[in-house]
């Protein structure tokens, strides 16, 4: 086959006017445009028609992931004249330690997290410091220092005062991080329209976007449809900006991200065959890296019963295929692969699977698990787009002329689409 490393991004571009970037949500969420593509034909709807296109029990899932207020603003003191200190901003990407992020959020007075740290010429040494009033009206003191990088990130300890979580200081002081191509400072209103209704499990330093449309209108709808909902939660990283600079995409790092799926879900995408309508591009390739997971699970030798073990690395679908072809064996059935991942858990006795991926969904992908899936315009000349077109089989054009020719509305408060390849 063809090596989707040899994938050149250039491919994958086409004109995106800043005015067709949708920099607020619509009143209503549930009132954007749908685009229905349907093998192959398009057509143009409204978004609380979509339980109409879905068939009666299916499965469809969603990513629970909630967006944390991640950002965070320290100012240096100020000099012997009176001069202001420069501005320093934190941005926090995922926890160090405790590395488990319900635990970390549960924390008092210390934790150290992986951050991006704006300004960072002006921040050479020593720790920063400022005074947080909390909503009951008492003051404490948040400090930070830096203890090394990590990547391209750096490890930061944050301590403080005051019999509070580390939740608490967060929604206290930290700003909601609304996508760079926005280019506007957040509001207050993003605080609620960049979660999705049913958002639960914090972790995310960006929402999963194409659940942003869902009302509760539009969910008891579903319902009434006969269609069955279930949860997954991926945390979704900065990285999710991150830009192919590369030519070609085996050049391209792909980022880590974290997930949380319960033996119930899995069980219940046994019961529907392995086959599922995904919510978004997380729920995406959380879905498809359990498949792999459970491949991976097959082939250990010596397990430790750290769902970590079973990371999905980037190119691994790709040169499973291969090693497939050469020795001439059929590669697992969806189910089997699902049943394989069960019995890992049954063996170590986990009620829910935590893990990471860092799979890359690109064209010469064969999906495993998703057969319909619910998501919004993305940039061009990313890594989003070659998962589209991976869907579509390299059909994506068809969608995207449509969309930039009928008035649609782009990227994450944008307009949403439902792609029944």
């Amino acid at each position: 086959m063809n090596k989707p490393q040899n994938i050149h991004i250039s491919d994958y571009n086409y004109p995106l006017p800043d005015e067709r970037i949708a920099k607020f949500p619509l009143a209503e969420r549930d009132s954007s445009k749908l685009l229905v593509y349907d093998h192959g034909e398009v057509r143009e709807d409204v978004f609380t028609s979509l339980p109409s296109y879905l068939p009666s029990n299916a499965l469809m899932v969603f990513n629970n992931t909630k967006v944390i207020q991640a950002r965070l603003h320290f100012r240096k003191a100020s000099t012997q004249d009176g001069v202001q200190g420069a501005l320093i901003e934190v941005f926090c990407l995922e926890p160090a330690s405790p590395n488990d992020y319900q635990l970390n959020f549960s924390q008092r007075g210390c934790v150290t997290w992986y951050c991006l740290v704006g300004n960072l010429k002006k921040w050479k040494e020593g720790s920063l410091s400022r005074a947080i009033e909390m909503p009951d009206g008492q003051t404490l003191t948040l400090s930070c220092e830096r203890l090394g990088l990590h990547g391209t990130s750096h490890e930061i300890r944050f301590t403080w005062d005051g019999d509070y979580t580390w939740a608490e200081l967060l929604d206290a002081v930290g700003e909601l991080p609304i996508p760079p191509y926005l280019n506007r400072e957040t509001q207050e209103s993003d605080k609620r329209t960049y979660q999705t209704v049913y958002s639960k499990i914090k972790g995310s330093v960006a929402a999963p976007t194409a659940g942003l449309h869902f009302t509760e209108r539009v969910l008891k709808a579903i319902d009434d449809a006969g269609i069955e909902r279930e949860e997954l939660t991926l945390h979704v990283g900065a990285g999710t900006f991150k830009p192919v600079k590369s030519e070609e995409i085996g050049g391209h790092e792909m980022h880590t991200e974290h997930i949380a799926v319960r033996r119930q879900t899995i069980e219940k995408l046994i019961a529907h065959g392995g086959k599922a309508i995904a919510v978004g591009t997380t729920s995406v390739r959380t879905l498809e890296s359990l498949y792999y997971m459970g491949v991976k699970s097959l082939s250990l030798t010596d397990e430790s019963g750290d769902g970590e073990e079973l990371h999905v690395e980037q190119w691994l679908p790709y040169e499973y295929v291969e090693r497939c072809e050469a020795y001439g064996a059929e590669p697992l059935s969806t189910v089997e692969a699902l049943r394989a991942l069960l019995d890992y858990m049954g063996r170590h006795a986990m009620d829910v699977l935590h893990s990471s991926t860092q799979i890359i969904i690109a064209p010469g992908y064969d999906y495993h698990i998703v057969r319909r899936m619910v998501t919004n315009f993305h940039q061009p000349q990313s890594t989003l787009l070659l998962l589209v077109s991976a869907f579509v089989k390299g059909d994506w054009h068809k969608i995207y002329d449509y969309a930039l020719s009928h008035d649609f509305r782009f990227l994450s408060y944008g307009d949403s689409s439902l792609l029944m390849p």
